[in-house]
């Protein structure tokens, strides 16, 4: 004969809890504050914990994962992000991903050939501004009259076209931004 059988249940799950918080008082995860060593102005405790590092800044984390290689911006401060978005204006989006890096157009027809229609893919390789940073992908579409499409890769001089534009855009942006952050700068010292 088991005995938790005969306990009601809520009187068994205050028991698990009781169980699982010795657990964890014992175990050393749970360290309640003294309050005779706590200060009670919150900046002040705000101001020890940085100085012993145990607080959380955003600058520190940033040069932290900085440190390691690797630099975060936010897709208004990438030129190449905004010049792609920017030469693409035109067409309808159908996935923007910024953390992904990849921009993709919806199908599109110009209204020339009612058959045909394209989509553009732009995928970033990395955030400077170089040819090989952009890896730029054209699809055709045909469809039939009998809505049998074919889908294809083609190679065609509007990947070039696209790819020069959008270095060309995103130069002038990255001129920009140097420039203003060159007045923030002198601002900053006066």
């Amino acid at each position: 004969m088991n005995i938790l059988n005969h306990i009601p249940k809520n009187i068994s799950f205050f028991l698990f809890g009781i169980v699982v918080f010795g657990f964890l008082s014992s175990c050393g995860i749970w360290d309640p504050a003294d309050a005779r060593k706590v200060h009670p102005n919150v900046n002040e405790r705000v101001k020890k914990n940085l100085e012993e590092g145990r607080g959380f800044s955003i600058a520190k984390a940033m040069k932290e994962r900085g440190g390691a290689g690797t630099t975060y911006q936010f897709a208004s401060s990438n030129p190449m992000w905004r010049a792609t978005l920017d030469i693409l204006d035109f067409l309808p989006l159908a996935n923007v991903d910024y953390s992904g890096g990849i921009i993709t157009t919806d199908w599109y027809n110009e209204g020339t050939a009612s058959d045909e229609s394209i989509k553009i893919t732009v995928r970033f390789l990395t955030n400077e501004i170089r040819s090989d940073g952009l890896k730029i992908v054209v699809h055709k579409k045909r469809c039939s009259v009998t809505q049998k499409c074919t889908v294809k890769k083609i190679s065609s001089t509007l990947e070039h076209e696209l790819r020069v534009a959008i270095l060309k855009k995103a130069a002038l942006f990255e001129e920009v931004q140097v420039k203003s952050k060159k007045k923030f700068k002198r601002r900053d010292t006066k």
